[in-house]
């Protein structure tokens, strides 16, 4: 796997080196309280976006949910750039392949293909990714995201550049895009080098405090290897996971249904035989 410099991965080169750009500047010069504010409004559904629609739902289906919510899901990965179809077929294919020849960002292929490399270019033809993310592309709403998936972002950065001007939009719009992709990118490069494995697993899948603390679960990276389709990858009581929390409240209000869990027993079990063994 490697980055191929083609008109595609150059331009999303170019794009995550000018939002760090946008944010730099502004950070540089004199920002506003109300930029600040903007981004304590927006930055919580981006997050949801990635870690919760992104990732437990479109790669994982860890619950149902209506189309218009299942939509709505979409909309809040986009808000950060991202592109919940793609990502699904992309990250399908990590745990295909997790830490073996194939896998789109493990650590093994170097700092740069696991941080950055792989979102400019994951390695695998766009047929494939798609292959991947079938189920979702037969909705014409997702296919439509899937091929305008920058629309959410600039839409939304357009309107805080027009209300607020150039520190708005760098702060309020742009940081979260920005600090969401390195969330991102720990979990994909020292999940897999750092941190404590509590299930055996075939990958070097760990399971890392800071990083779990910092993207606000997503850290218990070998619990979700282990229990990949489940809604919650926190299995112990101190194992902080807010996106699950957030995820209950979806339930609760009746946004989302079947929850996916992994039974109490299994949690424990598997993880006292892993200490029995001693392995590492």
């Amino acid at each position: 796997m490697g980055v191929k410099f083609n008109s595609s991965s150059l331009l999303k080169l170019f794009g995550i080196g000018g939002l760090h750009g946008i944010v730099i500047l502004a950070l540089l010069n004199e920002t506003e309280q109300a930029d600040w504010l903007v981004f304590a409004a927006i930055y919580p559904f981006a997050a949801i976006g990635v870690g919760v629609s992104m990732h437990r739902y479109f790669a994982h289906r860890a619950f149902k949910t209506s189309r218009w919510f299942q939509f709505a899901l979409a909309i809040m990965a986009s808000l950060a750039f991202g592109n919940a179809v793609f990502f699904a077929g992309k990250h399908r294919l990590h745990h295909k392949y997790s830490d073996q020849p194939g896998d789109v960002h493990s650590p093994k292929q170097g700092l740069w293909q696991s941080w950055i490399g792989s979102v400019v270019d994951c390695g695998y033809p766009t047929s494939t990714i798609e292959k991947g993310a079938r189920d979702f592309l037969r909705y014409p709403e997702l296919a439509w995201l899937y091929r305008n998936s920058f629309v959410p972002a600039l839409l939304l950065n357009s309107i805080l550049f027009l209300v607020g001007g150039f520190s708005m939009m760098a702060i309020g719009g742009c940081l979260s895009s920005v600090l969401l992709l390195h969330q991102s990118s720990a979990v994909n490069y020292l999940c897999h080098l750092r941190g404590y494995k509590t299930y055996e697993t075939r990958d070097d899948s760990r399971n890392n405090f800071i990083v779990a603390i910092l993207t606000f679960g997503e850290g218990w990276h070998n619990n979700h290897h282990r229990f990949s389709s489940s809604a919650k990858a926190g299995m112990r009581w101190w194992e902080i996971d807010m996106f699950y929390w957030v995820i209950l409240l979806f339930e609760a209000v009746g946004l989302i249904w079947d929850v996916k869990r992994v039974r109490p027993n299994q949690v424990l079990n598997e993880a006292l035989i892993l200490k029995t063994t001693g392995r590492k």
